[in-house]
């Protein structure tokens, strides 16, 4: 997990800010729900990446 995973976390989320804006703007509340759960995810995803991050730090750092 890199700066891609990063990268497409910030894209799937910046899409649910979007959909979520639609969504309200027009008064489609699937739309925005939509939205709302694509920065669900793309937060999930995200934290799970720093999860996968601090385990590797701490990893090395026992391996010293």
């Amino acid at each position: 997990m890199g700066l891609d995973d990063k990268l497409q976390n910030q894209a799937t989320e910046a899409k649910g800010k979007v959909k979520e804006s639609a969504g309200s703007a027009t008064g489609n509340e699937s739309l925005e729900a939509e939205g709302k759960g694509d920065q669900g995810e793309a937060k999930v995803k995200e934290a799970g990446r720093h999860v996968k991050k601090a385990a590797e730090n701490v990893k090395d750092t026992f391996k010293s």
